[in-house]
C-alpha cells in the first residue's frame, strides 16, 4: 500500500492555502491516515480535478465514504483494497447525488451485502439506511471509529460531510475540495446555505484537524481553508454588486464578464451558476431585484434600436440543470 506524501507548497495558489497533498494515480490504495485509505477513481475532469476520492475507513469491519463512479475497474480497485486490510465492507456512505460520487454504491452493496447509508433517496441513489445531520456510525475493529453526519446544504440540499471524531478529519465531499472553489448550481444549490454551513464547520469544537476532500489532496490547515473560501465568495459577493451598480440593468452575460474578466471564457458557464447563487440570495436579502427586461423598473427608457438583440444573445447564452434559459435582468433594490 501506497503512503500518502505530503509536499507544502510556496504559495497560496487558486485555493488560498498551502499544504495540499501530492496526488497519485486512479485505483491505488494510499494510507492518509491510521485507518484511513483513499482510492482515487479513474475519471478526472474539469468538475472533478484529478478525480473522485473514495475513502475506506476501518481495517475490519470497513466503512466506504463516496464509492464514486461505477466503474467497473474503480470497484474491483476498491474490494481489493478492503481485502488488503483483511476486513469486510459492511457500509457504504455517500455525500450526496451527483454523478461521480455515489453510483458505485449499488455494486458495492450486491457484491458485498454492505449497508448503503445516504440522505435520503434521490436520483436514482435509495440508501438502506436514510440518515441526517447528527447521526453517528460506529466502524467496528481495533480501536473503532466514529464517523458523526454533518448536514451541510450548500452545494446540494442532500449534502453530508463525516467528521471522524477519533481524530478530527472531516470528509467533505464537494462541500469543500482541494485546488479549487465549489459550484453553486440554483435552483439545488444555495448560496446562503452554502456560507452557512462553511460558518458551522469553522466554529465547530472541538475543530477540524484536517479535511479530506472530494477531489484532490488532504488539506492540512483547514480553519485557513475555510476562512479563504469564506472570503472568497464574499469578494466575489461585493464585485457582482458592483456589477449590477455599474451596469444596471445588468443581463447574467454581463454580471459574469465583469467578475471573471481575467478568466477564460471556458469558465463562464460554471461561473454563471455561482453568480446566478449569489444574485438570488442578494434579491432575498433585498440588495437587488430581478427586471423583466433590460429597461430597469426604477428608471423607465426607451430601448435603443438594436438593444433587443443583445438581449436575446445575453439571457439565451447559460442554460439550467432543468433546462431553463436565465432571461433575468438585475438592479439594486
Amino acid at each position: 500500500m501506497a503512503t500518502e506524501v505530503v509536499a507544502a507548497t510556496d504559495h497560496a495558489g487558486p485555493h488560498g492555502a498551502s499544504g495540499a497533498t501530492r496526488a497519485v494515480g486512479a485505483g491505488i490504495p494510499v494510507e492518509i491516515s491510521e485507518g484511513v485509505t483513499r482510492v482515487l477513481a479513474p475519471n478526472p475532469g474539469i468538475l472533478t480535478g484529478p478525480g473522485t476520492n473514495t475513502y475506506l475507513i476501518g481495517r475490519e469491519d470497513v466503512a466506504v465514504i463516496d464509492p464514486g463512479p461505477a466503474d467497473p475497474g474503480h470497484i474491483d480497485a476498491l474490494l481489493g483494497a478492503v481485502a488488503s486490510l483483511s476486513g469486510s465492507l459492511r457500509w457504504v456512505l455517500v455525500t450526496h447525488t451527483h454523478p461521480d460520487h455515489f453510483p458505485a454504491a449499488a455494486a458495492l452493496s450486491a457484491r458485498t451485502g454492505a449497508e448503503t447509508i445516504g440522505f435520503g433517496a434521490r436520483d436514482g441513489f435509495v440508501p438502506d439506511r436514510s440518515v441526517g445531520d447528527g447521526f453517528v456510525l460506529h466502524v467496528g475493529g481495533p480501536g473503532g471509529a466514529h464517523l458523526r453526519a454533518l448536514h451541510t446544504p450548500g452545494h446540494s440540499s442532500n449534502h453530508l460531510c463525516f467528521l471522524l471524531e477519533d481524530t478530527g478529519v472531516l470528509f467533505s465531499g464537494d462541500h469543500i475540495v482541494d485546488g479549487s472553489t465549489v459550484v453553486i448550481a440554483p435552483p439545488d444549490g444555495d448560496m446562503a446555505s452554502y456560507l452557512a454551513s462553511l460558518e458551522r464547520l469553522r466554529g465547530l469544537h472541538p475543530p477540524i484537524s484536517a479535511i479530506a476532500p472530494g477531489h484532490g489532496g488532504v488539506i492540512d490547515d483547514p480553519l485557513a481553508r475555510i476562512d479563504w473560501y469564506i472570503a472568497h465568495r464574499k469578494e466575489r459577493e461585493a464585485a457582482i454588486l458592483e456589477a449590477v451598480a455599474r451596469l444596471a440593468p445588468a443581463g447574467s452575460l454581463d454580471i459574469v464578464r465583469a467578475v471573471y474578466d481575467r478568466e477564460p471564457e471556458s469558465v463562464y458557464p460554471l461561473a454563471a451558476c455561482s453568480v446566478r447563487a449569489h444574485l438570488m440570495k442578494l434579491s432575498h436579502e433585498g440588495a437587488v431585484r430581478a427586471v423583466s427586461s433590460k429597461t430597469p423598473q426604477s428608471a423607465p427608457a426607451e430601448t435603443p434600436p438594436g438593444a433587443d438583440d443583445v438581449v436575446v444573445v445575453a439571457t439565451s447564452t447559460y442554460v439550467g440543470s432543468s433546462g431553463e434559459t436565465d432571461d433575468e435582468w438585475w438592479e439594486l433594490a
